[in-house]
């Protein structure tokens, strides 16, 4: 999948909602925004950062956003600002709950 941005809009805000039953610690999901070079890392550091810390990495420079794990019938959202993108980069959203990042996984455009 794909999502768009102009980098002049400022702020974006991404809404996620789990459609699915099953709990968090069970089937979680979560969005997490990174350049294209970084995000299979950040992934892997994810699990080893575990469900406490929503599968993210805490502190890493390299995830840009990211929203908290939700389970079944739960949404969240993240805004953030497009200061920390470039026009044309190349960036990858992931869920980064165990199993999901290979799977789930899209790209956001940057334009001017």
């Amino acid at each position: 999948t794909q999502m768009s941005v102009e980098k002049s809009c400022g702020t974006i805000t991404v809404n996620l909602k789990h459609n699915g039953k099953l709990a968090a610690s069970v089937m979680g999901h979560n969005w997490v925004l990174a350049k294209d070079t970084d995000a299979n890392d950040v992934a892997a550091k994810g699990l080893a950062a575990g469900l406490a810390n929503n599968y993210v990495p805490a502190g890493d420079a390299r995830v840009l956003a990211s929203t908290k794990i939700i389970g079944g019938g739960e949404s969240t959202s993240i805004s953030f600002s497009t200061d920390s993108l470039s026009a044309g980069g190349k960036y990858i959203y992931v869920c980064t709950f165990p199993g999901h990042s290979f799977v789930m996984r899209g790209t956001l455009n940057v334009g001017a």
